[in-house]
C-alpha cells in the first residue's frame, strides 16, 4: 500500500519576496542596460563552446551524484541511476524554488526512494553542505593566489585541507554522544550524520572538489564571453553567485538574489556596475536553460521508490 508523503515546497510569503525580486529584476535590467543590449552577445557565443560548457556542467552534476553515492554508499549500493535522479531533481529544485525550500528535496525524494528517515537525511545534507563551503573557501584562496602571487595561500591551503580530519572526529563523537537534554539530542544527532571514516570524509570530498571544479569552469567560461576582465576577476564573479544561497532570501530561481551577490562581489573589484549586471544575468540564463534540460533528462531515468514497492 502507498503510503502518503507530501512536501511544502515554500510559504507564501516565500513566493511573494520571490516574485518580487523577479520583477525588481526585470525592471531593473531594462533600465540599466535593457534586455536586447544584453541579450545580444549570444548570437555570437560559438555553438560549440556552448556544447561544451553545457557537458562540463552536466558532469559536475553526476559527480554531485557520486558524492551522495559513496556518502550512503551501504545503503544506496547498486542504485546509482536512482540516486542520479534524486540528485538531479533536487538540484533544479534548489535552482527554481524560492528561499532554499529546494532543499528540503532532498530528505524528502531520500525517504521516497530508499526508505531513509527524513531528519537523518537533512542532516547528512548539511555535512554535504559544509563540505561544499570547505570547497569554496579554497577556491577563494586560489582566487587571492592569482591576484596576489604567494606562497602563503599554499600554506593556508595546507591548514584548511586539514580541518577535513575535524569531520571524521566529529561523526565518531556523534555516536557515542547521548546527551539528556533536547538540544543536546539534536546536537547529537547532526554530529551522528558526520561521515566517521576519515576514507569516506577523503573520498566525499574529492567528488565534491570535481564536481566543483568543473561547474566553476563551466561558469567561468560562459562568463569571460559576456565580461572582457582578468580571469581572476571571472572567478571572484562566479564565486559572488554561487555564494547567494547564503543570503537570507532567494528570489523564484534565484532571480535578483543571483545577481546581486555577483554584482556585489564584481563591483569592489572594479568591473563596471552594467557590465556585472549583464554577465550575471546571462550566467543567470545558461544556469536557468541548463537546469531545465537536465531535469527533464532526469525524469526520463527509471524510478522504483518505496512507495510503489509496498
Amino acid at each position: 500500500m502507498k503510503r502518503a508523503m507530501s512536501l511544502r515546497l515554500g510559504r507564501l510569503r516565500d513566493w511573494l519576496i520571490g516574485a518580487l525580486l523577479l520583477v525588481a529584476l526585470l525592471v531593473t535590467v531594462e533600465l540599466a542596460v535593457g534586455w536586447s543590449t544584453l541579450l545580444a552577445p549570444w548570437a555570437s557565443f560559438p555553438p560549440l563552446t556552448l556544447i561544451w560548457l553545457v557537458a562540463l556542467l552536466a558532469l559536475s552534476y553526476v559527480l554531485r551524484a557520486v558524492r551522495v553515492y559513496e556518502y550512503y554508499v551501504r545503503r544506496l549500493e547498486g542504485r546509482f541511476v536512482l540516486v542520479l535522479r534524486l540528485s538531479v531533481l533536487h538540484n533544479v529544485a534548489n535552482n527554481l524554488l524560492p528561499m532554499r525550500a529546494g532543499e528540503l528535496v532532498f530528505p524528502w525524494l531520500m525517504r521516497r526512494y530508499f526508505g531513509h528517515d527524513f531528519l537523518g537525511a537533512a542532516f547528512s545534507l548539511v555535512w554535504i553542505r559544509v563540505l561544499d563551503l570547505h570547497f569554496l573557501g579554497l577556491i577563494g584562496l586560489w582566487i587571492l593566489s592569482l591576484r596576489h602571487p604567494s606562497w602563503i595561500w599554499w600554506g593556508l591551503a595546507g591548514c584548511w585541507l586539514a580541518m577535513l580530519v575535524v569531520l571524521a572526529w566529529v561523526g565518531r563523537g556523534g555516536a557515542r554522544w547521548s546527551p539528556r537534554s533536547r538540544p543536546g539530542r539534536a546536537l547529537a544527532r547532526v554530529a551522528e550524520a558526520a561521515p566517521r571514516d576519515l576514507g569516506v570524509v577523503a573520498r566525499v570530498y574529492l567528488w565534491t572538489a570535481a564536481s566543483w571544479s568543473l561547474k566553476f569552469a563551466a561558469f567561468a567560461g560562459v562568463l569571460q564571453h559576456f565580461m572582457a576582465v582578468d580571469f581572476w576577476r571571472v572567478l571572484a564573479g562566479v564565486m559572488g553567485a554561487e555564494l547567494s544561497s547564503v543570503l537570507p532570501f532567494h528570489g523564484i530561481a534565484g532571480s535578483g538574489s543571483y545577481e546581486l551577490a555577483a554584482v556585489a562581489a564584481l563591483v569592489p573589484l572594479g568591473v563596471d556596475p552594467r557590465l556585472a549586471l549583464s554577465g550575471a544575468v546571462n550566467l543567470h540564463l545558461f544556469l536557468l536553460g541548463a537546469t531545465l534540460l537536465f531535469g527533464a533528462l532526469a525524469l526520463l531515468l527509471p524510478r522504483a521508490s518505496i512507495d510503489e514497492n509496498d
